[in-house]
């Protein structure tokens, strides 16, 4: 784990990418511009000078964040390298958007429980792959070996049992209920990993679709929330349409102004005379 003046900083560097990248601005253009305004007495600008020189030379931002293992986690390395990758499938907006919000909650006081839900509903709502994004994740440093081995768990399981299920079987709750029935904590041999809140959402949750878990959750718990790509709203459309609409009317006055002056010259609408085989004449010079 990284001081929090590091994930202010970085934070603060992914909310200025992500504001100029919709200028069409490139982004080395931005990454050397963002390089002098982070702070100095961090260690983020040696790695945006490395990741600058790495974008130069290989076009890609996610292989010089996997070489600095020491600074950017796996799981950030994974969502950039989604939002650089051919597919398409993964916008590079909701990618620094991404990195932006989880830095934020990094620097403040973070929990192994939220930042699982964060980075897993990342995985759910941009559709990426879960093979290797749960992978990423299972090698963050915030996880400690329960963690690690639960999250595998998780990843060879997904599709076949329910998200909710996995977290309700790993959480206070359960073991509450088993005592309830009569059964020894000790018959429990998985780790204890979320909490009895969140063992009665995820029970209350199951068999309904993941994402209506990690909302409530959010709602009762704060976990942090998990940022989306804004649709285009009809405001935004507006002026396009009426500059669209205006320009119809002028030709449609022109068209009135020449009726009224004379009669509309309509031979300007005309191709070029075509001989009687079928081919276009040239034009005759007197």
């Amino acid at each position: 784990m990284l001081d929090r003046e590091e994930y202010i900083e970085q934070s603060y560097f992914f909310r200025l990418l992500a504001e100029r990248l919709p200028e069409n601005v490139p982004l080395q253009e931005l990454l050397a511009h963002v390089r002098d305004e982070v702070l100095a007495t961090t260690r983020l600008p040696l790695a945006v000078d490395f990741m600058l020189t790495e974008l130069e030379h290989s076009g890609e931002c996610a292989s010089a964040m996997a070489r600095l293992k020491h600074y950017f986690t796996p799981f950030q390395t994974y969502v950039m390298q989604e939002a650089e990758s051919e597919r398409g499938r993964f916008d590079m907006r909701i990618g620094v958007e991404v990195l932006r919000y989880e830095a934020e909650y990094r620097s403040g006081e973070p929990t192994p429980q939220g930042i699982f839900l964060y980075q897993f509903e990342t995985l759910c709502r941009n559709r990426l792959r879960y093979d290797y994004g749960l992978s990423a994740i299972a090698q963050d440093p915030m996880f400690d070996d329960d963690w690690r081995k639960w999250i595998l768990t998780l990843r060879r399981r997904i599709g076949i049992v329910d998200v909710a299920d996995m977290i309700f079987v790993a959480s206070q709750h359960y073991v509450q209920r088993k005592a309830q029935r009569g059964d020894a904590p000790e018959q429990i041999k998985h780790a204890i990993l979320f909490g009895e809140k969140e063992g009665r959402i995820a029970l209350a949750n199951r068999h309904k679709d993941p994402l209506y878990l990690f909302a409530a959750l959010q709602r009762q718990l704060g976990y942090p929330v998990v940022p989306r790509l804004k649709r285009a709203t009809d405001e935004q459309q507006l002026i396009p349409t009426l500059l669209r609409r205006v320009e119809r009317l002028e030709t449609r006055l022109k068209l009135m102004e020449d009726e009224q002056s004379g009669g509309i010259d309509l031979t300007r609408f005309y191709g070029p005379p075509k001989s009687p085989s079928g081919e276009i004449e040239p034009p005759s010079v007197d």
